[in-house]
């Protein structure tokens, strides 16, 4: 006797109607669709540890990206047939296409194969959603329904556990698929796969099973009832079976939200929240929804009452009454929820969907499972450093002094280097330098295709990160693309690349030519110098490359700053900026071990000495009338002026702006000069005169001409810089901080000046 069981995947009214019909047939063999390359993971599912949201995951070892993800949850019919067989010793087994035929093809089922839709449900699978079919949306609009998706639920998930609801989807399912037929609405990928199931099905017959119980999306159920075309199945499986691929397969953790339809699953539901809720609630389905609503509004800190959660019940009954429905669906709860929990607010709905509706749960899957020795050592990292996976976005404020925190750093640096993006490293401002990281971090399910692509540089993760960053500096072709590769493999704490990194850095920048190269990539070599004494790494042979490049940059950058039009200008002032800072940043930096700071080491080929003056005297040059772009003269000038290593900032700002100079190439000094704000004219009379004075000067045409230019200027600086700036041309230059006399009271003084002895311990 077969029993066709037609289900919704991760439904769960299907799933207790499953568990329901089971105990009452007491089957001698349950087939459960599903890949038949993963028939010997079966077993695992009744392993403790085992904890749904989990996924097989198969994939083609040689290939990984070529893979396929079949989701479980608690609430999965599927789950609960497997479970129900491996507790009563019944025979179990997957039935379906093998996917070793399938993810060898070269079709255009890639990209969905990486998403998992192969598992799907009878309205959303693959085949269907590529001619935008949804078999249900007649029925669900005849029953007043929005889509087929509220239907289902309605009238099959929000069941208490009746086997009777399966006879009636056959029926259905036999309907619609005659009229899908007539259509042309039938996938031949559909056809092939149902053969296989059908093939199974013999076979367990043929082994003497009299009382077969078949769990498989209600869109199969109606091509399962028949098996006397065994021949033509055999002929159509003759076709499709070619080029077998060499499968492995696995269990993977997975989450509530790659369930989700919102992630791309095709077999995915809109709500794996609410359906955990259904699976797990016996009675007062609407007043414990209710509770848990409450729960999380008050656990963050929003003001919410028992009387809340009673009103908003009624509110549900009474939305599903006028709407005829037998119990309020999602959608009532929903609108009781918005009014009254969140007094229409939209704002609450979103957290309420996220951590209840959605949900953030995330699986686990027991030690024995197979996975990649590279998989079992960042297990063991995950556990050493005391880092566990979590499903939701979690903060990391790491103090590097610390050594848990350090070697926490260093793993998610050398996972990042992996292509296993678990951290994202965030920007932070504050005193702590580089003793601090702020670290969003977030486990991903896909992480596991990425682990076993990972696994092909090395077996443990010190070693694949190793290899990796060693392989991707002989493929690099340009100093831009290596030197954030050192800066990543330090972070990383990867000693054994830093020779051949650098090695590479020194023969690139020797063969290089290129100025522009050269200048982008010495800020992240200068960022790395600093994580000596942070990081315990040994910086010298970054040190040495940093001092040639700053010398050839110093040497050449004059010469590259000739002739630049307007937009090469503006490439050469990000590139002047970013070497000014890094340049100085060496200040800070700490210095080569048994050296003391002193003034002849000043005079060293040393970038908080003999590099700062260096760089110096190469912007006197670039700030020279004549000597290039306005915006780069200008850009040069500023930073001497900020450094206070001259006092020609006056007579450089009067010779750019003079009636001689054309208005454009003034302006461009003006933007250059000022691209960092406007402190140097509010503290300056004589630079704001002049540069007062220019503009007083410019005809009414041009002065229209460079408005736009100087505005645009302007409105980069803070606000209260523009209203001090304002303040000055509306009184025309005087200020209090121009004032140089100002009227002291004797008294006054000497009692301040008593203070400041005393502070000085000289009272």
């Amino acid at each position: 006797m077969l029993t066709i069981l037609g289900i919704r995947h991760h439904g769960p009214g299907s799933a207790r109607s499953v568990r329901a019909e089971l105990e009452k047939l007491r089957p001698d063999c349950v087939l459960v669709e599903g890949p038949p390359d993963a028939d010997a993971l079966i077993p695992l599912i009744a392993q403790a540890g085992m904890i749904p949201p989990v996924a097989l995951l198969l994939y083609l070892p040689d290939d990984p990206q070529k893979a396929v993800y079949y989701p479980f949850a608690e609430f999965s019919p599927e789950w609960q047939a497997i479970q129900y067989a491996l507790a009563h010793k019944v025979p179990v087994r997957f039935m379906d296409w093998e996917q070793k035929y399938q993810l060898g093809l070269d079709n255009e089922r890639g990209d969905d194969e990486k998403k998992g839709t192969s598992n799907e449900s009878p309205q959303d699978s693959p085949s269907l959603i590529s001619h935008h079919f949804d078999p249900f949306t007649g029925i669900a609009e005849a029953a007043g329904y929005s889509d087929g998706e509220r239907w289902w639920e309605h009238f099959v998930e929000q069941r208490r556990g009746s086997g009777e609801v399966f006879t009636g989807i056959l029926e259905l399912m036999i309907a619609l698929r005659a009229e899908s037929e007539k259509l042309g609405q039938i996938e031949p990928r559909d056809l092939v796969r149902e053969a296989a199931m059908r093939t199974i099905i013999r076979a367990a017959q043929a082994e003497g099973r009299q009382n077969i119980a078949i769990i498989c999306g209600a869109w199969h159920a109606p091509a399962l009832v028949k098996l006397d075309a065994a021949k033509a199945d055999e002929k159509l499986l003759k076709g499709a079976n070619k080029n077998p691929g060499q499968v492995a397969s696995t269990f993977v953790p997975w989450t509530y939200d790659r369930l989700a339809r919102r992630s791309g699953y095709g077999a995915g539901i809109d709500s794996p929240g609410w359906y955990e809720h259904l699976w797990q609630t016996e009675s007062h389905l609407v007043e414990t929804w209710m509770v848990k609503v409450a729960q999380l509004m008050r656990q963050e800190d929003l003001g919410i009452s028992p009387a809340h959660a009673i009103e908003a019940t009624r509110l549900a009954e009474t939305l599903a009454a006028l709407r005829g429905r037998p119990l309020p669906g999602l959608p009532e709860l929903d609108e009781a929820i918005q009014a009254i929990f969140c007094f229409g607010d939209d704002a609450p709905m979103r957290l309420i969907r996220e951590k209840l509706i959605v949900g953030q749960r995330m699986g686990n899957v027991p030690p024995s499972a197979p996975t990649v020795p590279l998989q079992r050592d960042i297990t063991a990292a995950q556990k050493r450093t005391r880092l566990e996976p979590s499903a939701s976005p979690e903060s990391l404020d790491l103090d590097l002094r610390k050594p848990l925190l350090l070697e926490r750093s260093q793993l998610l640096h050398r996972l990042n280097l992996l292509g296993i993006p678990w951290g994202k490293l965030q920007t932070t401002r504050g005193a702590k330098g580089t003793f601090h990281e702020l670290w969003q971090i977030e486990w991903k399910p896909e992480f596991a295709v990425s682990i076993i692509e990972a696994s092909l540089w090395g077996n443990i993760i010190l070693e694949a990160a190793t290899n990796k960053v060693t392989a991707r500096a002989a493929q690099a072709a340009d100093l831009p693309g290596l030197t954030p590769l050192v800066e990543s493999a330090l972070l990383a704490d990867l000693a054994e690349s830093i020779p051949p990194l650098m090695a590479r850095v020194q023969n690139l920048a020797a063969a290089s030519a290129d100025l522009p190269h050269l200048m982008e990539a010495l800020p992240p070599l200068v960022n790395v110098t600093r994580y000596g004494n942070v990081r315990q790494t040994d910086t010298a042979l970054v040190r040495h490359v940093v001092d040639e490049l700053i010398t050839r940059i110093c040497i050449g950058l004059p010469a590259a700053c000739t002739a630049l039009d307007d937009d090469a200008a503006q490439a050469m002032f990000e590139r002047i900026k970013a070497v000014h800072g890094g340049i100085f940043l060496l200040e800070d930096s700490p210095l080569p071990p048994n050296r003391e700071r002193s003034s002849s080491y000043l005079g060293e080929n040393r970038g908080d000495g003999g590099h700062a003056e260096s760089w110096l005297r190469t912007l006197s040059i670039l700030a020279a009338p004549q000597a290039g772009h306005g915006l780069t003269r200008g850009l040069a000038s500023r930073l001497i002026y900020d450094r206070r290593a001259d006092n020609d900032t006056a007579s450089r700002m009067s010779l750019a702006l003079s009636p001689g100079t054309p208005a454009a190439e003034s302006a461009a000094w003006v933007q250059g000069f000022l691209h960092s704000g406007g402190q140097a004219l509010i503290h300056d009379p004589a630079l704001w005169h002049l540069l007062n004075d220019w503009v007083l000067s410019l005809p009414e045409a041009l002065f229209t001409t460079l408005l736009p230019l100087l505005r645009r200027t302007f409105s980069t600086f803070p606000a209260p810089e523009r209203r001090q700036i304002g303040e000055l041309a509306k009184t025309g230059g005087r200020s209090a901080s121009f004032t140089t006399e100002i009227e002291l009271d004797p008294l006054r003084v000497e009692k301040a000046l008593t203070l400041v002895n005393l502070i000085l311990g000289k009272g």
